[in-house]
């Protein structure tokens, strides 16, 4: 299993414009799921930082969201739009789980 998080700023006037595209992405990814990924996306306290969380079985499994349109179309416009804080990844190591999320 491989976890990550990704956090970064944007700029205040792209907050709206970055969770248009988050949703665009999780409408994908709703349609056309990829088996064995679990991905997340927040919205922080300071109103312009976002945290997401990729759970997939496997890297080749992670590696197929890259595959997708909306992925990439958000992804192009989040460094189009010059972020605070660029895009940091940070790999976390799971130490319990529980089955029955919601």
């Amino acid at each position: 299993m491989i976890a990550l998080r990704g956090t970064y700023t944007v700029k205040p006037e792209y907050v709206t414009t970055n969770q248009k595209n988050i949703a665009a992405l999780m409408d994908h990814l709703h349609d056309h799921p990829i088996e064995g990924l679990w991905h997340k996306a927040f919205l922080l306290e300071d109103g312009q930082s976002f945290m997401h969380l990729n759970i997939a079985k496997d890297q080749a499994t992670l590696d197929k969201i890259s595959e997708v349109d909306a992925y990439r179309n958000f992804r192009t416009q989040l460094g189009a739009s010059e972020p605070v804080a660029a895009p940091k990844l940070k790999n976390l190591s799971p130490v319990g789980e529980l089955k029955h999320f919601f």
